[in-house]
């Protein structure tokens, strides 16, 4: 069983969601878009499942990030075909893109970690089984998707209404990442240190190390829990 995971960046890679997959006997074809010569394959003929992650790019940058074209046209036939897919922040973003649904500014930039409520739709989602109405989630971005035609409103924040989405049974967007280790969080802090709020609020980074400490275990099962409801969807469960 077989994957195509596109990797924007080298920084923000599957992690948890890497380590499930292959426990469960999936095989992750990752591709790192970032790196020279890296390049997408045409269709998804050999592949039963697509994972988009996230990146710093937008959605509509496709100048100079001109293989979000393939991916849009991936995320296409995927719907096409019936295939599951997961995009994770502008992953979830490109689903929308590809659904002919607005990615636009957030009115409030989320970094950090942030309680998740799950709507109605979302407590009935299958990939949302077993796991409690509220939860802590790590955000890290500034755009947001509006909900595709037909599609299901599961999570939201208090300052992110769309947290997440599903269309048809088996496609899934999501702003927030459950994919995170304390380790990829850390070299985020490190790699994005330019971000405005980081550099707006010098405490940020010392509160984001804090609250990782503190929200790691509850953050370890909740991920574990998701993660298998994920592998248990693809896997025709």
């Amino acid at each position: 069983m077989k994957t195509l995971t596109v990797q924007n960046v080298s920084i923000e890679g599957p992690g948890l969601l890497q380590q499930k997959m292959e426990e469960a006997g999936w095989q992750l074809d990752i591709r790192i878009m970032d790196q020279p010569g890296i390049v997408l394959p045409g269709t998804l003929d050999e592949y039963k499942a697509l994972i988009i992650l996230g990146g710093p790019m937008n959605v509509y940058e496709e100048e100079p990030y001109p293989y979000l074209l393939q991916v849009d046209n991936l995320i296409k036939e995927a719907v096409r075909k019936n295939l599951p897919v997961l995009g994770i922040c502008l992953g979830g973003q490109l689903i929308a893109k590809a659904l002919d649904t607005p990615v636009t500014r957030n009115p409030v930039e989320e970094i950090g970690w942030y309680k998740l409520r799950l709507t109605t739709e979302g407590m009935q989602s299958s990939l949302f089984a077993g796991l409690p109405e509220e939860f802590p989630v790590f955000q890290w971005h500034s755009d947001t998707f509006a909900l595709p035609g037909g599609a299901s409103h599961l999570a939201v924040t208090n300052d992110c209404i769309h947290q997440a989405f599903s269309y048809g049974l088996n496609i899934f967007a999501l702003q927030f990442h459950l994919e995170v280790t304390p380790e990829i969080i850390n070299s985020w802090l490190a790699a994005y240190s330019s971000e405005p709020e980081l550099l707006n609020k010098p405490d940020t980074v010392g509160r984001i190390v804090a609250e990782t400490n503190v929200y790691w275990e509850i953050y370890k099962e909740t991920a574990n829990r998701f993660l298998t409801n994920w592998v248990n969807i693809i896997s025709g469960l």
